[in-house]
């Protein structure tokens, strides 16, 4: 019965894994069931198992993309080791690399889908606001004890800070991806922490 499980659970999860890199590589309406299938090697009937549909599809990959990404987070900005404005600098430079190794291409899975489907499908519009809202407080939290140490200016709040800090760092990526280089990443980092945050 437990092998049997881990079974399922393997194929939900190679659904979702495959489904994840070929709408980073190609957008939510671009990536087509068959093509998931086939790539992952998984029959038509057990994907209308774990899935009703692709929206429904979309809601798991997005909240896989955001477990993965969550915990990522959550390590580099946990680390006390830093200073909680060297945890937000080592969040942004990571986050670079890994882009510049995939050579500005992909970026962020809820950026692209943010971009894509806010206007098409109200399903994935809210569960792509719940997971911005989720990184936007995480990143509060860190603004808010950076400033409770005088590293990062209190004349303006936690919560507005880390919702400039999102969307702009959102736009540098998008960028990016579109110029194929990491100036924009660049600049948001020497300006975000020399001139915005202090």
């Amino acid at each position: 019965m437990e092998a049997q499980i881990a079974v399922k659970q393997d194929t939900k999860t190679t659904l979702i894994k495959t489904g994840m890199d070929l709408m980073l590589q190609k957008g939510y309406s671009n990536t087509g069931i068959q093509e998931v299938l086939t790539a992952s090697n998984v029959p038509k009937g057990s994907f209308y198992h774990y899935f009703d549909s692709k929206e429904q599809f979309a809601v798991a990959i997005i909240r896989y993309f955001d477990q993965i990404c969550s915990e990522d987070l959550q390590q580099i900005l946990s680390n006390r080791e830093r200073s909680p404005i060297e945890r937000l600098r080592d969040y942004c430079e990571y986050s670079k690399a890994n882009l510049v190794a995939q050579e500005c291409s992909k970026g962020c899975l809820i950026g692209n889908l943010s971009q894509e489907m806010s206007d098409q499908s109200e399903v994935l519009r809210k569960e792509l606001s719940f997971v911005m809202n989720k990184r936007r407080d995480t990143l509060a939290a860190c603004i808010e004890e950076a400033q409770r140490l005088k590293e990062i200016r209190s004349s303006t709040s936690a919560h507005k800070l880390a919702e400039f800090f999102s969307a702009a760092w959102g736009g540098a990526v998008m960028m990016a991806k579109t110029v194929k280089n990491s100036e924009s990443l660049d600049v948001f980092i020497e300006l975000m922490f020399n001139n915005v945050l202090i």
